[in-house]
C-alpha cells in the first residue's frame, strides 16, 4: 500500500491541477488578508470558500482519478497484491496531495502574516482541518460512487448530484422543515439532521469557533448550547471521522467483491 501511496503521490503533486489547486488558494488568501488586513475576517471569508470547494474538488477528482487510473488498477490486479492495498493507497494519494496544497496554499500567506503568534491560531488550525476531513470524506464518496457505476458519465453525474444535494439541496429541505413544524421542539431534529451532513457539520463547528453562532438564528442558539461544549465539539469531531471512515469502509468492501 505504501508503494502505491508514494507513486500515487508522487505522480499527483507534478499535476497542473495541483499547482492550480495551490495557486488558488494561494491568491486568495492573500488578496483577502491584504483588502482586509484582518486575519478574523480573512479566515471568515475563506471559511465560506473552503467548505464549499473542498468538497467539490475531492468529488470532482476522486471521480476522475479513479476513471484514469483503472487500466493502471487492471494492471496491479494482475499481480498479487491486495485489493483493499490498491485502493486505499490510491485514495490515500489522491487526498494527502490535495491536502497538503491546500494546507501550504492557506498556510503561506497566513504565516508571513503573523498567524503563529495571533489569538486567531485556534481558528485557523480549525479551518485546515475543516478543509482536509472535506476533502477526505467526499474523496472516499467519490471513489464509492465511481467503483458502483462503470460508465463515467453516470458516476460524473451522480457525484456532481451527491455533493449538490450536501452544499445546497439538504440546507433548503432542512429550513423548510424548520419552518413546517416551528410549533414543535426541534432541538434534538436540528442536531441530528445537520450531523448527517459533513458541510453543514463543518460550517457549523467553524461557525462557532468564530464566536458567530448568532448568525444561525435558532439553530445557531441550539448548536451553541451543545456543540460549544466540551463534549459537543468531541462529538463533532467524532462524527467528521465516521463521515470519512463509512465511505473508506464502504469503497474497499465493495472493491473485493468487484469482477474488474
Amino acid at each position: 500500500m505504501l508503494k502505491i501511496f508514494k507513486y500515487s503521490f508522487f505522480d499527483l503533486i507534478r499535476s497542473r491541477w495541483i499547482y492550480a489547486y495551490f495557486s488558488f488558494y494561494l491568491i486568495t488568501a492573500i488578496s483577502l488578508l491584504y483588502i482586509s488586513n484582518d486575519l478574523n475576517r480573512a479566515i471568515l471569508s475563506l471559511m465560506n470558500i473552503v467548505i464549499i470547494l473542498s468538497p467539490l474538488i475531492g468529488t470532482m477528482f476522486g471521480v476522475m482519478y479513479y476513471y484514469n487510473s483503472r487500466e493502471f488498477v487492471e494492471l496491479l490486479l494482475a499481480q498479487p497484491v491486495k485489493r483493499t492495498a490498491i485502493f486505499l493507497g490510491q485514495y490515500l494519494g489522491l487526498t494527502v496531495s490535495f491536502s497538503l496544497s491546500f494546507g501550504l496554499g492557506l498556510g503561506l500567506p497566513f504565516l508571513f502574516n503573523g498567524i503563529l503568534g495571533s489569538e486567531e491560531i485556534g481558528n485557523f488550525l480549525i479551518l485546515l482541518l475543516n478543509g482536509t476531513l472535506l476533502t477526505f470524506i467526499f474523496t472516499a464518496i467519490a471513489f464509492l460512487i465511481s467503483l458502483l457505476n462503470e460508465n463515467k458519465i453516470k458516476g460524473f453525474g451522480l457525484a456532481i448530484i451527491i455533493w449538490l444535494f450536501f452544499a445546497v439541496i439538504y440546507d433548503g429541505l432542512f429550513l423548510l422543515s424548520l419552518v413546517i413544524f416551528e410549533d414543535y421542539p426541534l432541538d434534538s431534529f436540528a442536531l441530528i439532521a445537520s450531523i448527517f451532513n459533513p458541510i453543514d457539520l463543518s460550517r457549523i463547528f467553524m461557525m462557532l469557533q468564530l464566536d458567530i453562532s448568532a448568525l444561525l438564528g435558532y439553530t445557531g442558539a441550539v448548536f451553541n448550547k451543545f456543540l460549544g461544549t466540551n463534549m459537543g465539539i468531541v462529538v463533532a469531531l467524532i462524527s467528521s471521522l465516521l463521515w470519512v471512515f463509512i465511505p473508506v469502509k464502504g469503497f474497499l468492501h465493495y472493491s473485493l467483491k468487484k469482477d474488474f
